[in-house]
């Protein structure tokens, strides 16, 4: 039973004026009664609303059940659990997830909301593996079946400085590996962009190359980071396969493609992910899911606007159109200058297509190179929009304002990729069979899947250390 307070302690509660509880209580965003003049609320309305709204702050918590809650499902524990994408999927698959970790405020008050017998953490490097086992509910000798994340990316984004480990936010990405060696779970799983495949460890400036400088080392070369981690999981004898997939290959109504590195503790190489879906049916697969599937019904939309000057040339435009449909007139003088620039400049002025997978959905439907417009409305894609393409369930409640809950949702695992990786390893936890597709396409990009990674990285090393150096001309 909720304990009711007074209008003037919710307010201090939540940092505002007690006018703005009134209002909040008249319009029945908190659970509140008028008694005579004054308003009572009750606390856990109002600690929702506080969570929701950001006012108040999502504090760490351990685990609020007992152990034996889920006996047989196997457990699971999450980092940079983001908004929790991957782990609904994980879940969904059947797994128990004890714990998750997170920096991010907003993203920690959506998992609070959603999840608040979950234990939660904040930054991965004030713990170590025998607090994260308390703040779990496990004791030294209970069995962690999977442990599961994605480091921040940005470290290895081909749109970034591509620094590797030699960014703040690279090193949480060893704390990580290293953090769950110690803990040993059955299977580690690593999630992050394309460009972990060629960033390196350490980076050597351009100008620092070549004949009068020492030949680039394993760290140096392109793909140096991901080697010298697969290498670190080796020799803690685990083993592990990985490959670029494309989220449309699992159902999700959206073209996304994330690496996912599998890990075993058992030192065998775990087999790649089983497709639900193909791009035109192949291997009797159903085909992609168009995002008419998942959005054409939706009735409530709360979404960023596009600028009048853009929404002029958006009007002209129909279904699965961009700017190089309309007239040469009027694409130079939507374009401006980046009209004369290089590259395919497809995201500009952008309507998605009703019949195809959405593009990758980013943290911004309405940025100008990376617009994300709806097929027939002359507005970009809605929140609720996003949260079904990525395949969030629509009770899941985002947190902060709408540009946040934009970007937690565009930064997420979709669901059916999560639920992927969720349902391989738990056939592999139960000895099942996994159907493998071995000339299956599971990116548009070549040489993505491990054994082929590793073998253009050997090659790589080898050609560096063979090339023979010109030497200068005498005079």
């Amino acid at each position: 039973m909720s304990t009711n307070i007074s209008s003037k302690d919710a307010a201090a509660q939540l940092n505002i004026s007690e006018q703005r509880v009134r209002t909040l209580c008249r319009q029945g965003d908190i659970d509140a009664q008028k008694i005579g003049n004054s308003w009572t609320v009750t606390q856990e309305s109002l600690d929702r609303y506080g969570l929701l709204s950001a006012h108040k702050v999502a504090k760490d918590h351990p685990a609020y059940r007992v152990k034996s809650k889920n006996p047989s499902k196997p457990i699971a524990l999450s980092f940079f659990s983001g908004a929790m994408g991957l782990d609904l999927g994980i879940e969904k698959a059947g797994f128990d997830i004890r714990l998750a970790c997170e920096v991010d405020k907003f993203c920690r008050q959506t998992i609070a909301l959603n999840k608040p017998n979950t234990a939660l953490l904040s930054d991965i490097n004030d713990y170590d593996a025998k607090t994260i086992r308390a703040e779990a509910g496990l004791d030294t000798n209970d069995e962690i079946d999977l442990i599961a994340g994605g480091p921040p990316c940005q470290a290895f984004s081909t749109a970034g400085k591509r620094q590797g480990f030699n960014d703040d936010r690279g090193n949480v990405f060893l704390k990580y590996i290293d953090l769950a060696i110690e803990l040993n779970p059955k299977y580690i799983v690593i999630e992050n962009v394309r460009g972990l495949l060629s960033c390196p460890m350490d980076h050597r400036p351009h100008d620092q190359r070549g004949k009068d400088f020492p030949d680039l080392n394993e760290d140096e070369l392109k793909g140096g980071a991901l080697n010298f981690i697969i290498k670190k999981l080796e020799n803690s004898g685990y083993g592990f396969s990985f490959n670029l997939y494309n989220s449309a290959n699992f159902g999700t109504p959206q073209v996304r493609e994330r690496v996912i590195i599998i890990c075993a503790r058992d030192g065998k190489t775990p087999p790649y992910l089983t497709p639900t879906h193909s791009q035109e049916g192949e291997t009797n697969l159903p085909k992609w899911n168009p995002i008419k599937k998942s959005i054409s019904k939706l009735k409530k939309h709360n979404h960023l606007n596009f600028p009048e000057k853009r929404l002029k040339y958006y009007r002209l435009l129909k279904p699965g159109e961009n700017w190089k449909c309309l007239p040469i007139k009027l694409q130079k003088e939507a374009m401006g200058k980046s009209y004369y620039s290089g590259g395919g400049k497809t995201g500009f002025l952008r309507r998605l297509s009703w019949d195809k997978p959405s593009p990758t959905l980013v943290t911004h439907p309405a940025m100008p190179a990376t617009d994300l417009g709806h097929p027939v409305e002359d507005r970009p894609l809605s929140i609720q929009e996003y949260k079904r393409i990525q395949e969030f369930p629509d009770q899941w409640e985002l947190a902060g304002p709408l540009i946040q809950q934009y970007k937690q949702v565009g930064n997420a695992v979709p669901i059916g990729l999560g639920c992927a990786v969720g349902t391989l390893i738990n056939s592999l936890i139960n000895n099942k069979d996994v159907a493998e597709y071995p000339r299956f396409k599971y990116s548009r990009y070549k040489n993505t899947a491990h054994t082929d990674w590793i073998l253009e990285f050997n090659k790589r090393t080898l050609k560096e250390h063979q090339v023979t150096k010109r030497k200068p001309r005498s005079a």
